[in-house]
This record gives structure tokens, C-alpha cells and sequence, in this order.
């Protein structure tokens, strides 16, 4: 593993319009390339990507732009749904995104003459964040400027409603924790939810603000990351509520937080998107320095690969992917 490489990026996607959010499809759509979704300033588009990584016969990568949903405004997030299926007949394709306009959007297709979309109204502020319930997919999660995160069913009814303290930057909900939901809020504070008895049964405190980012490691229920002010902690919720580990990695601002899917020791940070460009650290537990440095032109976003050690982040008219060692 090359110790602090600062790299260029290993492939590119150009695209028609500037890239605000990114995301691969974290779940098994049953079809050998990976699904991607991103989103522009008004439509979003769904395509397919294989690397060299994990084919060979494939030179870099391959990518194919699956449908273009018209959005009408800007797309803030995007959640992939685990029903999504590429080897259904016919294929099924959903996602729901949140919008500068304080609303979800549910879009449902099968790639051919079936598009829909609903709207889910009730957010009162920008939201930050959204997830789908990851076992089967018939709920959605979001938080919100607004100090609260809301469980919507996929009608678009409130199933759920917690009252935070602040705005609520991160939500997650891990495979094997169906019943919970973590929630990280700009104060610093980062809590669990039971879903039956909604209730908050575990809190977790960074001492630092503003709490930008979270994520809930896949490879270990245990582990919780975040960014806060410059810097990067790691949580052992087993051992305390404090961090056990942190580390300023980014000048001015920590803004994303990302564990690896393929590897819990494995995690990307990005920096806040400067004039000309924003840093991306790929940072190893057992390195002391990050071990991928890339930069990108004002990126967006920050997303890893179902089952790669490489990440993707928007840009102006691109997407960027780097690949990591293990």
C-alpha cells in the first residue's frame, strides 16, 4: 500500500450537465455491472458501470447511461431502493431524491414505457439526507434543517417523526439492524432510534461542530464515522460515546463521511468544495497518513463501489472514480 499517493483519477465519466450527487446502488440489482444514479441542477441519471477491476476483458471502464429522469430542479440526495432489479422482467429501476424545494421525489421505471414519480410533502427546510429501509425497501428515511427526521411509507404517508436538536445531517439504517435507525445532527450529537417503540436508545457525542457527515460501517455494526470541524472520528459504540479515534485530515472543512463497503477498516472523507477544487482522503485505520490524496474540480458527492475498493465523486460535467488498494 503506497503511503500518502497523492493520484490522479483512475477513470472518468463525462457528463452533460454539473454533477451534485452521486451514488452506486449499495444493494445486489442481480446483474453483473453496477448500477450509478446522479443527479444534475434538474434531471437525474440512472447508468451501469463495469471496471477493469473486476473484468478484464473491460479496458478501464465501461459506462452506459441506462434513462435520464427529468427532475425539474436541483438534486440534492439520492437513495437507491433495494427492490431495484436488473434481472426482473421487465427490470425494475427505484430511487428517491431530495430537492432544493424541501420535497422527496419517488421514482419507480422500468426502462421502458413505465415512469412514475410521487412527492412527498412535509419537510419544512432544506433536507439533508435520505435512506430506504434496506431489507425490503418499503420505507424511506430523511432528515432535514428543519430538526426533525421523518419515515415516510412509499405513499408518501408519515410513518415516523423524531424532533432533533438541530439540523439532522446524516441518516442511516444498517441490513443488520432493521429496527434502527442512526441520526447524526449538526450539534455533534449522533443517536440510535428503536423504530417500534420510537424511542432514542443510544446517543453518541463528538465534542466537535458542525457535525457535517455520518455513516454506520457495514463490515461492523459497532463502528460509526463522521466528519466534524477539519476532522475525522471513529466510534466503537460498544466502548464509549466519545470517539476513540479522530484526526484533522482537511485545512478548512470536513464535509463527507463514507466507509468502505468491502473493507471496515477502509474510509473516504472529502473536503468542503473550494473556488477550483476539493480534496478526497481515503484514509486506513492502520495508517496514520490518508492513503489515497485526490482532487477534484469543485466535486460533489462521495460514494463507494458495492463490492470494489473504489469510490466516485462528482464534478463539473464528470464523475471522478479512484481506485484504492486493499
Amino acid at each position: 500500500m503506497k503511503q500518502d499517493s497523492t493520484r490522479n483519477t483512475a477513470y472518468t465519466v463525462d457528463c452533460e450537465d454539473y454533477v451534485h450527487v452521486v451514488k452506486f446502488n449499495p444493494f445486489d440489482s442481480g446483474d453483473a455491472c453496477s448500477l450509478i444514479a446522479y443527479g444534475g441542477n434538474n434531471y437525474v441519471v440512472v447508468g451501469t458501470c463495469k471496471f477493469q477491476e473486476e473484468d478484464a476483458e473491460v479496458e478501464g471502464i465501461q459506462y452506459k447511461t441506462l434513462r435520464t429522469f427529468h427532475h425539474g430542479i436541483r438534486v440534492d440526495a439520492i437513495a437507491w431502493s433495494p427492490e431495484t432489479r436488473l434481472d426482473a422482467l421487465p427490470p425494475q429501476i427505484r430511487f428517491c431524491t431530495a430537492a432544493s424545494d424541501r420535497k422527496l421525489r419517488l421514482f419507480t421505471s422500468d426502462l421502458q414505457d413505465k415512469n412514475e414519480f410521487k412527492t412527498f410533502d412535509g419537510h419544512s427546510d432544506y433536507i439533508n439526507d435520505l435512506v430506504f429501509a434496506p431489507k425490503d425497501g418499503q420505507e424511506v428515511a430523511s432528515v432535514s434543517d428543519d430538526h426533525t427526521c421523518r419515515v415516510w411509507d412509499l405513499e408518501g404517508n408519515e410513518k415516523a417523526h423524531f424532533v432533533l436538536r438541530s439540523p439532522g445531517m446524516s441518516v442511516c439504517w444498517h441490513p443488520e439492524e432493521a429496527f434502527k435507525l442512526m441520526v447524526a445532527e449538526k450539534n455533534g450529537t449522533i443517536r440510535f432510534y428503536d423504530l417500534i417503540t420510537q424511542q432514542a436508545i443510544l446517543s453518541l457525542e463528538s465534542e466537535q461542530t458542525p457535525l457535517m457527515s455520518a455513516d454506520w460501517c457495514l463490515r461492523n455494526t459497532l463502528k460509526i464515522g463522521a466528519v466534524a470541524g477539519s476532522d475525522w472520528l471513529i466510534w466503537d459504540i460498544t466502548r464509549s460515546s466519545y470517539p476513540q479515534e479522530k484526526r484533522p485530515v482537511h485545512v478548512d472543512r470536513a464535509r463527507l463521511f463514507r466507509w468502505s463497503r468491502v473493507n471496515e477498516n477502509l474510509f473516504a472523507t472529502t473536503g468542503y468544495p473550494g473556488k477550483t477544487t476539493t480534496q478526497l482522503l481515503v484514509h486506513h485505520l492502520g495508517h496514520p497518513q490518508p492513503i489515497l490524496t485526490g482532487t477534484a474540480a469543485v466535486g460533489s458527492g462521495l460514494t463507494w463501489h458495492r463490492t470494489l475498493p473504489l469510490c466516485a465523486v462528482g464534478g463539473d460535467h464528470k464523475i471522478f472514480f479512484w481506485v484504492t488498494e486493499m
